[in-house]
């Protein structure tokens, strides 16, 4: 089976990243930023992003409709500040795509500003490379 791991962060705090780093260490696959497109189909994808302003980022959109010829399945890994999952948001793009979105993801809290303060913690991650770990 072939994966992939890109992620979406304009954050400063990282913590997206961190999520990606931590899940491309525990599946032993580079986590690249959504700007490296795909260069040959995978299996599953493993999209890891975050709520911006009640949605996902335009660099996420155009990741998604610039590759979706390379991708068999998304898997949405996701953090945020308000609680809110990427999900439904990453289901409306990959729906109008055509590509296939699994319904299981990781979603967890994380840090911004004053709220959440030291989210992600080492628990979620360890979650979160267990996730990833069961989705292929």
């Amino acid at each position: 089976m072939t994966v992939a791991i890109r992620y979406y962060t304009k954050s400063k705090k990282g913590n997206t990243k961190k999520l990606a780093d931590a899940v491309s260490k525990a599946l032993e696959v580079e986590a690249l930023d959504v700007s490296a497109d795909l260069t040959e189909k995978v299996d599953r994808l493993f999209l890891i992003n975050a709520m911006y302003a009640a949605t996902i980022d335009r660099e996420v959109k155009e990741f998604l409709a610039k590759n979706k010829d390379n991708i068999g399945e998304v898997i949405n890994m996701n953090t945020s500040a308000s609680g809110a999952s990427t999900l439904k948001a990453v289901k409306k793009v990959t729906d109008e795509l055509g590509i296939t979105l699994s319904d299981k993801e990781f979603h967890c809290a994380a840090s911004w500003i004053f709220i959440n303060k030291g989210l992600p913690s080492a628990e979620d991650y360890k979650r979160a490379c267990d996730f990833a770990k069961s989705m292929i």
